[in-house]
């Protein structure tokens, strides 16, 4: 598959269009083409094994990386779409709906990005207004009611903090679902994505099992955000992504997530057959974990994980 390179892929890229080249001209078998192609695949491993938390958060950001919907398309069956939060409209920011992962019917949540200006407008850039935090939980209700399990699928750069959004009160909004979340008596499993920012991403992500994608991020700022704050510029973005502690292994070793679901090399925009199967296998399999465990039993587990939290001894 053929994709955009990254700024820090240039030269990969090049190597890549190179032994491309050869390849058309060579037979598969010429000593000189297969030396080539040991070269590329030492060089992949070498970017790729050693990737810098900014270039995770780059390939988080990638704008050929599989979003929500695309994985409603490749891993989901049976999926309808419900709409609205019954207080004041339909956020296009927050899709959500019903449908079956890997043979579990469950409520499915998640945030939607755009890949043009037209798309981007539609859903808000990826960041919710109150009414989809609200839709969220609306849906959560009823997954309670019905004894559903709950799928999360988290991807967004933060919440909107636009005036409209401060009018319909945004933090109350995602501070309900905090509180409703943690005593919702449904299996609850959230996925990170691409993007976890902040509270936008917290107001769906109180959870049973907390997973990111490889090439995730999740931080409670972004890193040019940070960067503004800390050295008055963004140019120190890179800084402050590795400051942060935002990238999966990260997080997996602090025990704020339970587990990290693995890309193709060089991110999951390079291979999404791939990457669905293996998120389709990830969450079912969580999802039949969450089941043999008594709803009171995981109330309690999920209560004493998010008290467990932010607790260190120096």
């Amino acid at each position: 598959m053929t994709v955009q390179p990254l700024d820090f892929e240039l030269h990969l890229a090049e190597l890549e269009s190179r032994v491309s080249e050869l390849a058309e001209k060579r037979p598969s078998e010429d000593p000189l083409l297969k030396a080539a192609r040991e070269d590329l695949d030492k060089e992949r491993k070498a970017l790729y094994g050693n990737l810098t938390p900014w270039q995770r958060v780059q390939i988080a950001r990638h704008p050929a990386r599989p979003y929500f919907l695309d994985y409603i398309s490749s891993c989901v069956t049976d999926f309808v779409e419900l709409h609205g939060d019954r207080l004041f409209g339909d956020d296009k920011a927050m899709p959500a709906g019903i449908g079956r992962i890997g043979g579990h019917r469950c409520v499915i949540i998640g945030q939607q990005k755009g890949r043009d200006v037209k798309e981007n407008v539609l859903r808000n850039f990826g960041s919710p207004h109150p009414e989809g935090y609200r839709k969220a939980l609306r849906l959560m209700r009823l997954a309670e009611r019905f004894d559903l399990p709950v799928v999360c699928i988290i991807d967004t750069p933060g919440a909107y903090p636009g005036v409209g959004a401060e009018e319909r009160h945004i933090a109350e909004a995602i501070a309900v679902n905090l509180r409703e979340m943690m005593a919702l008596k449904a299996r609850i499993v959230a996925v990170v994505i691409g993007e976890g920012g902040s509270g936008g991403a917290l107001g769906i992500g109180v959870a049973d099992r907390v997973l990111m994608m490889e090439n995730a991020y999740y931080s409670v700022i972004s890193p040019e955000g940070c960067a503004a704050i800390l050295w008055k510029h963004r140019k120190h973005a890179p800084e402050a992504a590795a400051a942060l502690k935002l990238t999966a292994d990260n997080l997996q070793e602090l025990g704020l997530i339970d587990g990290v679901v693995p890309e193709p090399m060089g991110g999951a925009h390079r291979d999404p057959v791939v990457t669905s199967e293996t998120l389709t296998r990830t969450i079912a399999s969580a999802i039949e974990t969450l089941n043999a465990i008594p709803l009171k039993q995981l109330l309690e587990e999920r209560y004493a994980k998010f008290r467990g939290m932010g607790v260190f001894s120096e």
